[in-house]
């Protein structure tokens, strides 16, 4: 009985670090700024300012 719970403990220590070694999910990936939008918006809002004013004067 003592040599089946010794060959038993030797052979399950391996399978420890094989069960332990499991690969971590990767992170979240870095978020590129976006630094033309806030001229974008404000020029769509001139357009539209612009095309309002002159849908009004005619």
């Amino acid at each position: 009985m003592k040599q089946y719970i010794t060959t038993s403990i030797l052979f399950s220590l391996p399978l420890i670090s094989l069960i332990s070694a499991q690969p971590s999910f990767p992170g979240a990936p870095d978020q590129a700024p976006i630094g033309g939008l806030g001229l974008l918006a404000a020029a769509g809002g001139v357009m539209a300012l612009k095309k309002l004013y002159d849908k009004h004067k005619k």
